[in-house]
């Protein structure tokens, strides 16, 4: 995996960010989901980086990154916070201005970045995900029961990591394997990886604080910047899975343009882990838009 890219960590914000970069020309900033790691990107780097000067980074309390400590306001895992490891990561590696393409957890740091750094943000593709505030908003049953993590790991430590903690395969098992593909997308050695860095101390309290703070801290600052008027300027395209829960159950592109201001969207002919199920389409959409 990751032919022609190295693998490395650079300090930022306080902790250390792990990313494998490779290519040539304009910065492009990839952020993977939950409960993956940047291997997410492994069927589609190689090829952008045909174009782009690739970073993929794993995300604070995912992969091989730092894993700060919990707080009572889960600010260490704001997306505010993981949106300003993005740009310094962005920024040490020579990048004032760099795209982003992300998916799920970090299509949402993405978001956040998009929104406190616009000037650093030149296109963005975000994959498989409305808005934190309005899917919260929306929740029905048909949602919960589909995405019921959600409601599991906000509940208050340490009754889900001590979970996650008790059984690791088996919790990524019951959240990958339960998408509509099941876990035929995941190669073995992308899988070993996802649970290698679940494994490692201190990742179910990283990804227990990353949903915390999407319940609570993360959803004020969102509400802040409805009531203040701020918009995503940038152009911005929107996929998500045809087979997937968040197109069934909200209207992506109509939720993004409430606020964006240059946004346009399309499901794909897959489930959740479009990066992973459908490569070869999402290169098609992703170059021809980021080119």
């Amino acid at each position: 995996m990751f032919a022609g890219f190295q693998k490395d960590q650079c300090h930022v914000n306080g902790v250390d960010i792990s990313y494998r970069k490779g290519g040539t020309g304009p910065g492009l900033l990839l952020l993977h989901g939950h409960p993956q790691t940047h291997v997410i990107w492994h069927k589609v780097a190689e090829q952008l980086a045909e174009h782009f000067t690739v970073v993929a980074a794993d995300l604070r309390g995912y992969g091989d990154s730092s894993r700060p400590p919990a707080n009572d306001h889960h600010t260490n895992y704001s997306k505010r916070e993981m949106a300003r490891d993005g740009v310094e990561l962005m920024q040490a590696l020579g990048f004032a201005q760099f795209s982003l393409l992300a998916h799920d957890r970090g299509a949402r740091v993405a978001h956040r970045l998009a929104l406190d750094h616009p000037e650093a943000v030149q296109r963005m593709v975000l994959l498989d995900i409305a808005p934190t505030l309005s899917m919260y908003a929306q929740t029905d049953e048909a949602f919960a029961r589909a995405y019921w993590h959600w409601f599991f790991l906000i509940r208050p430590a340490p009754l889900p990591e001590a979970l996650i903690e008790s059984n690791p395969e088996l919790y990524l098992r019951s959240v990958m394997g339960s998408r509509s593909a099941g876990l035929k997308p995941f190669t073995d050695e992308a899988f070993a990886d996802y649970l290698r860095c679940l494994k490692l101390p201190g990742s179910a309290t990283g990804i227990c604080e990353d949903y915390r703070a999407a319940a609570g801290i993360d959803l004020e600052h969102d509400q802040a910047d409805i009531d203040a008027g701020n918009h995503l300027n940038l152009p911005l395209l929107v996929m998500w899975g045809a087979e997937g829960t968040v197109g069934r159950c909200f209207e992506p592109l109509k939720e993004w343009q409430k606020v964006a201001t240059d946004v346009r969207g399309k499901a794909l002919p897959a489930g959740h882990y479009i990066a992973e199920e459908a490569p070869e389409l999402l290169l098609g959409e992703v170059l021809a838009f980021l080119r």
